[in-house]
């Protein structure tokens, strides 16, 4: 591939950096999997940026690059940025945190990532103590897993049969969890694979026909774009989902619990506006979310006939109506 296409492909020409570095001014470069467009969590990042007083235009520049769900361009942008000299890399999924692991050991990147165990991984050596060029927030998986089966059980009368959701590989580490915590409570559990988003259809009706009662989807960005198809799909299919997304009940999913993905991405923009300061990735411990929420969808729940318990409702952060 040309140069001049992979730029048109993946994002904004290298123009910025080279002004930036003109005026002395920071560059941080983002990697995305997904389509070129800032996802809603990064008006979250840019608030964190600024409490560490740092706004993107006037001290600071921004380069990112989009892959489009294209492993072969996310390494090239990876590489690409690497190149431009960028002062922190903000991975903000898992497989912009692969590439970047890939293309450099020493510039400082940050991390969101709701699917991996950066212990169990090798990524770090401690929570506390990182080590190397690596820090970021990472979720406690066996413990929001845990969770989620309990909600489903207070929902669904008499639950006996669970399917998990994930993609191959990229959810490993959620499937192990979500399915210990599927039988610790003396529940079936059948894993359901699907990788591209037209896999859904046929990944609901087999849940379906398998007589799943209730399922978890597991968090990946093909989760995240694919929320409304999703929704969509399990009503017809009349099969409560919950999700780590709280933008699945609002785009017609059944329910939600998982970390504020917002306040994730706020303390993302803190870390990197502190190692722009001068502070050292191995100086900044991993992080869990502090902060979870609760969202039931209630027209949904009434479609698919089930009765949402007082206490329930009590404890959501939000209910749609």
């Amino acid at each position: 591939m040309r140069r001049r296409e992979f730029i048109t492909l993946v994002g904004s020409a290298a123009t910025w950096p080279l002004a930036a570095r003109a005026e002395q001014m920071p560059v941080i470069g983002f990697l995305s999997p997904l389509p070129s467009g800032e996802p809603p969590p990064f008006a979250g990042f840019r608030r964190g940026l600024a409490e560490e007083g740092y706004v993107e235009g006037k001290n600071l520049a921004i380069e990112s690059r989009f892959a489009n769900f294209r492993p072969e361009l996310l390494k090239e942008a990876a590489g690409d940025l690497v190149r431009l000299e960028v002062n922190v890399i903000f991975a903000a999924y898992p497989e912009s945190l692969t590439a970047a692991r890939n293309a450099t050991s020493s510039v400082p990147t940050v991390a969101v990532d709701l699917e991996s165990d950066p212990v169990a991984m090798g990524y770090i050596k401690s929570l506390a103590r990182p080590g190397g060029n690596l820090t970021g927030m990472f979720l406690d998986l066996p413990e929001l897993s845990g969770k989620q089966v309990g909600l489903l059980k207070e929902m669904v009368p008499g639950l006996s049969h669970i399917a998990i959701f994930g993609v191959p590989g990229l959810n490993a580490a959620q499937i192990a969890a979500a399915a210990a915590a599927v039988r610790a409570v003396g529940v079936e559990a059948e894993i359901i694979e699907v990788q591209v988003p037209d896999d859904w259809r046929r990944a609901l009706e087999a849940a379906k026909t398998r007589q799943v009662e209730a399922g978890i989807l597991l968090s990946s960005p093909l989760v995240f774009v694919s929320s409304k198809q999703i929704g969509e799909l399990a009503l017809a299919n009349r099969l409560p989902l919950i999700s780590l997304f709280g933008e699945f009940p609002k785009a017609a999913g059944f329910m939600a619990y998982g970390p504020n993905i917002n306040s994730m991405w706020r303390k993302a923009g803190i870390y990197i506006g502190k190692i722009l300061h001068g502070t050292k990735p191995n100086d900044l411990p991993i992080q869990r979310p502090e902060k979870f929420d609760l969202v039931i969808n209630l027209k949904t729940a009434e479609a698919l006939g089930l009765g949402v318990p007082p206490t329930l409702l009590a404890r959501a952060d939000e209910v749609i109506e």
